[in-house]
């Protein structure tokens, strides 16, 4: 059962640092500071982060017409997904 909790408080986490990272990336963008790179917000959504992408995407309406963000996003959260399904199939 730790495994279980351990991983919820992994992807609450990795979720909220996407969130931040692509809010940050907005105010950066907006103040023509220096931006995160586009292979960090990318990097987030694959270890786990990508929910908190596509919601930061909505939320602050950034990177949504970067086709690797329209699309790529969506896709790492559908292999994530395809992922925990075979793996929580029974054997």
């Amino acid at each position: 059962m730790e495994i279980h909790n351990t991983a919820a408080w992994y992807f609450a986490v990795i979720n909220a640092v996407a969130i931040i990272a692509y809010g940050w990336d907005k105010l950066c963008a907006i103040r023509k500071w220096w931006r995160v790179p586009e292979l960090t917000l990318l990097g987030i959504a694959a270890i786990g982060g990508s929910i908190g992408a596509l919601v930061a995407m909505k939320l602050f309406h950034h990177k949504t017409l970067h086709l690797k963000f329209k699309y790529g996003v969506p896709l790492i959260l559908a292999l994530q997904v395809a992922g925990l399904v075979y793996l929580h199939m029974p054997r």
